[in-house]
């Protein structure tokens, strides 16, 4: 359940955005060593997405590390993982990067963004910038188109 992306139980269609969702769920689940949703925790079920937010929102997303690691992980990679999974795991749709843009964040061949977890903000224009207004511009030229020829 916790890698279906929230789109997805709407519409019933998958797509590349929701295969990044449910990638970025994994990662938070190999950095974390916790299962996307953890149904056993009390006093109500756990979601991972929201346990890291939660932790980065604090200035501490460390603190959602597998404590079974101890120390031996480098902190800067980790914090990718975890940034990145948030990212990927993002509630909107388009505020997800590209598979394409996941693997230059992970080989290191472009920085992060900052990231919002509360809207799309900044991370979109700066994760999917030319992409976003180029389908933005499109469709606004089909509706124009439509409007001329009718």
């Amino acid at each position: 359940m916790g890698y279906i992306a929230p789109e997805l139980t709407r519409t019933g269609k998958a797509s590349t955005s929701s295969d990044v969702f449910a990638f970025g769920a994994f990662m938070l689940e190999v950095a974390c060593g916790r299962r996307p949703i953890d149904t056993r925790a009390l006093p109500k079920r756990m979601v991972l997405v929201d346990l890291v937010s939660d932790c980065w929102r604090r200035g501490a997303i460390l603190e959602g590390v597998d404590p079974k690691l101890g120390s031996e992980y480098v902190v800067e990679e980790v914090g990718l993982v975890l940034k990145l999974g948030l990212l990927c795991s993002h509630h909107i749709a388009l505020a997800r990067p590209s598979m394409r843009q996941v693997m230059q964040f992970l080989e290191g061949e472009s920085s992060l963004p900052e990231i919002s977890l509360d809207g799309i903000g900044e991370s979109v224009l700066a994760v999917r910038g030319h992409e976003v207004l180029d389908d933005l511009s499109s469709q606004l030229m089909s509706s124009f188109s439509c409007r001329v020829t009718i």
